[in-house]
């Protein structure tokens, strides 16, 4: 490992007093001292454990785990290299040599930590395995690549990399909008197997499953407008057109069989399938678009590289 005054391990909490002491002693085990606690208002001695064990905290001027990162990042970490983690005891410190390894290295600007490669039996409910499988799914579906484990929380970047991505999510967002961002900024992401535990009992989760699970797939869905235009048109059109065809289906079916007419329904089902067949035209326009802006600033990134050499 580098220096450890090179890397600054992140720890966002919101009420995990029973668990962020034993979080930053095993950090601080692990060889990493400068250890950022930004916390978002925690009323059950949070920040009093955190500051006994030895960690720098900083209470978040907003609220949510992303608005967290983001302001911990900019305003209160110089580090060259991060290492993000819950503070609720699920990760193992142990883990953060293999982390930082590809930064450290050159081979990647983003590191995500895979805890489907050691789940502990416990760690996580078959409901949110579920789910997980399908919003890794879907990303790749999306925007093209496999990164296995978009959700973990255990992330190790630079700061430098961090700084180019444009963040905007508040809550548990975060880490879905960071993976999405790699991608339409071309970093290099490596994904490395972790331990990954069930949560020590004592401690609750400030995760909702289904709420936050819906916040991810909108997200997922909103960051494709920019990143895979054809997707995001091409799948509106294709639910236009095919409404459109359905209730043309309908309107010649009961002009068949009863003679009846429906002149409304026959308007609206006109109307989905012109807007459906645009919207398709449109995602193809933007696909074209977005390549030829990526084929002109791969060139400009290689002019600027043969510059400099």
């Amino acid at each position: 490992m580098s220096d450890s005054d090179d890397v600054c391990v992140l720890l966002p909490t919101m009420d995990e007093v029973e668990t962020v002491a034993r979080v930053v002693e095993a950090f601080r085990d692990a060889g990493l001292d400068e250890i950022l606690v930004i916390d978002g208002g925690s009323s059950d001695g949070t920040q009093e454990a955190a500051r006994e064990a030895g960690a720098r905290v900083v209470e978040q001027s907003g609220r949510g785990k992303g608005q967290a990162v983001r302001e911990a990042v900019r305003d209160h970490i110089d580090a060259p290299y991060v290492v993000m983690a819950d503070a609720d005891a699920t990760y193992d410190a142990d883990d953060v040599d293999a982390m930082l390894e590809p930064l450290l290295s050159g081979e990647a600007d983003h590191v995500i930590g895979n805890r489907f490669a050691d789940m502990r039996p416990g760690a996580m409910t078959r409901l949110n395995q579920i789910g997980n499988r399908i919003i890794n799914l879907a990303f790749r579906l999306i925007h093209g690549e496999r990164y296995r484990d978009i959700l973990s929380g255990y992330r190790a970047f630079t700061r430098e990399s961090f700084l180019r991505l444009h963040l905007t999510a508040d809550g548990f967002g975060i880490e879905t909008e960071m993976a999405v961002e790699c991608v339409k900024n071309r970093q290099s992401v490596a994904v490395v197997p972790v331990t990954y535990r069930e949560r020590p009992g004592g401690s609750a989760t400030n995760l909702h499953p289904v709420r936050d699970g819906g916040v991810i797939f909108i997200e997922l869905y909103r960051k494709a407008k920019t990143n895979n235009p054809l997707f995001y048109f091409g799948s509106l059109g294709a639910l236009s057109t095919s409404a459109g065809a359905v209730m043309t289906g309908y309107v010649l079916y009961r002009w068949f069989v009863y003679g009846a007419t429906h002149e409304i329904i026959a308007i609206g089902a006109v109307g989905a399938a012109l807007l459906g067949i645009q919207l398709l035209i449109f995602g193809f326009l933007a696909d074209m678009i977005l390549s030829l802006h990526r084929e002109q600033a791969a060139r400009y990134e290689r002019a600027i590289d043969d510059g400099s050499d």
